[in-house]
């Protein structure tokens, strides 16, 4: 896997394959195809000097990874010849990916290896844009490719092909080192080339063929700020439409975004404006309301979250438990039926079976330097506007009074207040009028 552009042109000091699509960075998507299409196989990636935040991004995802550096830029045939060491290793098919194609396909991937186990030494994948100016042809005699045709060289012939090289190549184990070595840097800007790999192939006599894709998406490269919003585009509208076809209804799937690990059930409903992050699953029947924003989180079935609910990480939604509008849960676990409809916050908290947490509460869980627990036991009512102080516990069928600031632990069916007593002064803000006026004058 090839990794090791600059990306000067996103105009960013993140390195480009590490821009995210989907909430993961863009070569965790070409290492996912990979694994899709040769589960178990070797990965080496060719980074760029100074890159070890891609090497440590790729091995944070698959650990076993080989990282080499290119340490100089002179062509995509050098690229690939700084991993030799894994080459070397011999294999049965080579496959040369590109860090910033994040909508490759395993399924293509898997085709270019089925033509490699067919005879071919080289097989290059080749696309039809819709304006081919700018690319490699791909010259075809018969069912074999004849060579890769750069425009600049091209006679006008050969600038009406329509069939386009798209950059990504497979090579037989058995010749892959044999070929690479022989391409050489005898041209204008004294680089190796990597599509030299089929001319030297045919002049062995190997076999070389071209495979088309029909989804030109697939080889789209990210090398702009506007590609990558192109590319998250097509990868939400994926998304959406897996969702769909699993049975999930979405109202409005244009204003739904997914990320590449949203887990979501059938029957699940989602209403207009909802954003899943990383690390969220949804079980079957849960109803998701609008505006709402999710990230490391569980909604167990038949829950109903929002309007306008923030779950954060570690929040657990029991099933059929509610959570309304401008309620956000953070490192708690609220249990099957229980309801916290409005206006408050529930942080590293136990929220039990059936309890109710009125409007306005908050679990107060951070005191400057460390985070605490609350527990709310099962059947518990909480009265609006009560701010519960961590760590403390609210016994089983607890009643808490309106208003109230709990410090100390409540026992089952108790009932606490902690308030200030209200006092009635009669007549009192006529008199504070008249003393008002007496002092203007």
């Amino acid at each position: 896997m090839l990794a090791a552009g600059e990306g000067t042109r996103m105009r960013s000091s993140r390195p480009k394959v590490l821009h995210p699509i989907a909430g993961e960075p863009l070569i965790n998507h070409v290492l996912a195809a990979v694994g899709a299409a040769a589960a178990g196989s070797d990965v080496a990636v060719v980074i760029g000097p100074g890159a070890d935040a891609v090497g440590e991004a790729v091995r944070a995802r698959l650990p076993q990874t080989d990282i080499f550096v290119q340490a100089e830029r002179r062509g995509t045939g050098h690229a690939v010849l700084a991993a030799r060491p894994a080459l070397e290793r011999g294999a049965q098919d080579v496959l040369i990916v590109y860090g910033d194609t994040p909508l490759i396909s395993p399924q293509t991937l898997a085709g270019l290896r089925e033509s490699l186990a067919a005879g071919a030494a080289v097989v290059v994948l080749g696309f039809r844009p819709p304006d081919p100016t700018g690319y490699g042809r791909l010259l075809i005699d018969g069912d074999q490719l004849r060579g890769i045709r750069e425009e600049k060289d091209a006679t006008a012939a050969e600038r009406a092909i329509t069939l386009c090289n798209a950059g990504l190549m497979g090579l037989s184990g058995n010749a892959a080192l044999e070929i690479l070595d022989a391409i050489t840097d005898d041209n204008a800007k004294r680089e190796f080339y990597l599509t030299d790999a089929v001319a030297i192939a045919r002049s062995k006599g190997l076999m070389t063929v071209a495979r088309e894709i029909t989804d030109n998406s697939e080889v789209l490269g990210v090398n702009t700020q506007a590609e990558l919003a192109q590319t998250e585009a097509i990868m939400q509208q994926r998304l959406r439409k897996t969702a769909l076809d699993a049975g999930v209804t979405m109202v409005a799937p244009e204003t739904v975004f997914l990320c590449a690990d949203t887990k979501l059930g059938r029957d699940v409903v989602i209403e207009p404006f909802v954003v899943f992050g990383p690390g969220v699953t949804v079980e079957e029947g849960a109803t998701i309301r609008s505006f709402c924003h999710f990230e490391q989180a569980i909604i167990r079935r038949g829950a109903i979250v929002g309007p306008y609910s923030r779950l954060r990480p570690g929040a657990d939604i029991g099933p059929d438990a509610h959570i309304g509008n401008f309620v956000e849960v953070k490192a708690a676990t609220v249990e099957a039926g229980a309801k916290a409809n409005h206006l408050s916050y529930i942080g590293n908290a136990r929220v039990g079976e059936r309890a109710n947490v009125g409007a306005g509460t908050i679990t107060c869980n951070y005191d400057g330097a460390g985070k605490y627990h609350t527990d709310i036991g099962k059947g518990a009512f909480i009265g609006s506007n009560s701010s519960l102080v961590a760590p403390v516990k609210i016994g089983d069928g607890a009643y808490i009074g309106s208003g109230s600031v709990i410090t100390k632990e409540v026992p089952a069916e108790g009932l606490a207040v902690a308030r200030g007593r209200q006092l009635i002064k009669e007549g009192w803000v006529k008199r504070w009028r008249e003393r008002v006026k007496a002092a203007k004058k």
